[in-house]
């Protein structure tokens, strides 16, 4: 059986609530930190995209911490307009790190939560240790610019629904081919932002994309 932990981690902004998951069937050959939706629109760790998101990384062989953003369930705090949430994923990473010195790390996130690994990816890329892959679901186009995006050199896998409101087809495109190689786009036919109806599809695409860019560290277009 998995192990699961219940932890209270340091935060920026006070203490943050997460649970910790490693591979139920082999040692863990990376480690994951995921992120979870809008706080202020009902974003948690408990998000089903989310869990799916990591049952996908853990699948793919990765020990996976996913933890809640100031303000939500048991962590302490008040929003932070992204820029905060970025912080507090940085503490989360810092921990994880510290807990699997010696494994590559990946940053992954759903919707409002792609965006915070994204841009702490992207930071991190410059240093001598860099992320193995940033796993970015639902990465919604209407939350502004993602310049940064254009010159970050990180192995970057985009899964988005067919059907997303957040980020229509063709604005996602556009976005996308301006992003920084390497990168890839899978798309999956799903009801809509939170891949109604295709939650067992995006289970098994992220472990199929996680597995090679694990093992490989890098993407094919």
């Amino acid at each position: 059986m998995r192990r699961i932990e219940s932890l209270t981690l340091p935060g920026p902004a006070g203490s943050l609530e997460a649970l910790l998951e490693e591979p139920e069937d082999a040692a863990a050959g990376f480690a994951a930190l995921v992120c979870h939706p809008h706080p202020l629109y009902g974003g948690t760790m408990l998000n089903k995209a989310v869990h799916r998101l990591g049952r996908g990384l853990r699948a793919a062989g990765g020990v996976m911490l996913r933890f809640n953003f100031r303000g939500v369930g048991r962590s302490q705090g008040e929003h932070g307009n992204l820029v905060g949430e970025v912080e507090d994923a940085r503490a989360a990473l810092g921990w994880l790190r510290g807990r699997y010195p010696h494994l590559p790390y990946a940053l992954a996130g759903f919707s409002f939560g792609s965006r915070v690994i994204a841009r702490l990816g992207c930071e991190h890329g410059r240093e001598e240790v860099s992320p193995r892959f940033l796993m970015a679901a639902g990465f919604p186009t209407r939350l502004g610019e993602a310049e940064y995006l254009e010159d970050c050199g990180l192995p970057k896998i985009f899964l988005q629904s067919t059907r997303d409101e957040f980020a229509p087809k063709a604005e996602l495109e556009a976005a996308f081919a301006r992003f920084a190689e390497p990168k890839r786009l899978i798309w999956v036919e799903a009801a809509d932002h939170f891949f109604a109806g295709a939650l067992d599809e995006l289970e098994r695409q992220v472990t199929a994309a996680a597995a090679s860019s694990a093992s490989v560290g890098n993407l094919e277009s």
